[in-house]
């Protein structure tokens, strides 16, 4: 007594990406980047199941990789700032809005990232983290101070120099470099606060060559997100009093910092069966011979199938049929056109459980699909071993065998798992 069993499984991909351009986004005055991070499943350590910031580097993340790793930080460079002076600096200036200057978005913000097709949102956090870059003198630091030394004119200029960050910021990198007029910084911003330097001397005029600015991401969790595109911008006002304030002394270049954002993600959907394993054949347990000599009838018909899942999406389980009774899949003789039903449920590896979190053992597949609607991965699986499990119920084994005639029953079934949810 056997029968064939067809197995379909689909291996998918799934791309999330973010943030279109839009034509009044292109406005004038606007500095637009785009930021891309990707998930891929990696055997190697399944239990993290996050995004990789693809983007690259720019500015003071690419000349110090390794301190920005340190900080977990990114960074891009704006040109915000560019080489506007909008002077004087006066001397021991008591407001602060009329010196130098900086505060960034540094409290996270939330943006909705959505799917081109089916309008599916997931939500991503962004915050700016630090900001630096080159600072420009309307004239050379040692005519400001009357010290001939480049170093101690910069020094003299605000009391200390510019690689020692004013509260609450704080400086990293200490080999910032200087000229006449410019001076290189970088500093972090933990709070969305001013962080100021005071000068000591009339500056006439006060810009910024460039600016970078560190920023940091909160990325949803892939292993619950379905397949598609995903759009999402995030943008930042600059100017006094806005998200990016420099103060009222320089004049920026543009009055919009845009973030888009591109997320892929890369799922794995895969099954594999063992050679053969497509063609299952139930026996009562001790197989047939222990009933040929010994007259004993089964009491059940079986197998249990083996199977290996990899998965790091969510996915559903449906079943197809040749011959089907009510609700499941059926075996039939062709002799006495007599069907029989036959049972057929699953059991997922530990890491996959149901839509309310809890594991998989012998769960019915039905026809209409009810109870296998959605399972998921609490991490990435890979090549964990699964069993379908086949079985004819005891008053079925003895209506087949009542008359005492031969019989072979037959049938083919289609187990599905998809993950289109």
């Amino acid at each position: 007594m056997s029968f064939w069993t067809v197995y379909q499984w689909h291996t998918v991909r799934v791309i999330l990406v973010g943030c279109c351009l839009s034509v009044s986004a292109m406005e004038a005055g606007a500095v637009i980047k785009q930021v891309t991070a990707t998930f891929n499943p990696d055997p190697g350590n399944p239990l993290k199941n996050e995004f990789k910031n693809t983007t690259p580097n720019e500015g003071f993340c690419a000349r110090n990789p390794n301190i920005c790793k340190a900080h977990n930080i990114s960074s891009l460079r704006s040109n915000v700032g560019g080489t506007a002076l909008n002077g004087p600096i006066e001397p021991n200036h008591a407001e602060v809005r009329k010196g130098a200057m900086i505060k960034t978005p540094a409290a996270w913000r939330t943006l909705t990232v959505k799917e081109r097709n089916s309008g599916e949102e997931a939500t991503v956090e962004v915050r700016i983290s630090g900001m630096g870059g080159v600072y420009e003198l309307s004239h050379d630091a040692r005519t400001l101070t009357g010290i001939t030394n480049t170093g101690a004119a910069h020094q003299a200029l605000w009391g200390t120099d510019w690689r020692y960050a004013p509260s609450p910021c704080m400086a990293i990198g200490s080999n910032s470099y200087y000229g006449f007029t410019g001076f290189e910084f970088f500093w972090l911003t933990p709070e969305e606060a001013v962080c100021n330097k005071q000068a000591r001397f009339l500056i006439p005029g006060f810009g910024y060559r460039y600016l970078d600015f560190a920023y940091e991401l909160r990325t949803p969790d892939p292993l619950k997100m379905s397949t598609g595109i995903y759009d999402g911008t995030q943008i930042y006002s600059v100017g006094p009093n806005g998200d990016f304030d420099l103060g009222d002394i320089v004049a920026p270049s543009d009055a919009v910092i845009q973030l888009d954002f591109t997320l892929t993600v890369e799922h794995t959907l895969k099954v594999e069966i063992p050679p053969g394993g497509n063609k299952v054949e139930l026996v009562p347990q001790g197989g047939w011979q222990a009933w040929l000599n010994q007259g004993r009838r089964p009491t059940r018909l079986f197998r249990d199938q083996t199977f290996n899942i990899s998965s790091s999406s969510r996915f559903k389980m449906q079943l197809e049929c040749q011959y089907s009774d009510s609700n499941t899949c059926a075996v039939h003789d062709p002799e006495s056109d007599h069907l029989v039903p036959l049972n057929i449920s699953v059991s997922l590896p530990n890491g996959l459980t149901d839509a309310g979190g809890q594991p998989v053992k012998l769960r019915p597949l039905r026809l209409d699909g009810s109870g296998t609607e959605l399972f998921q991965p609490g991490s990435y699986v890979d090549r964990k071993p699964g069993t379908l499990h086949f079985e004819i119920a005891r008053d079925q084994v003895e209506q087949m065998l009542s008359d005492g005639a031969a019989k072979q029953y037959s049938g083919n079934v289609t187990v599905i798992w998809d993950s289109e949810v």
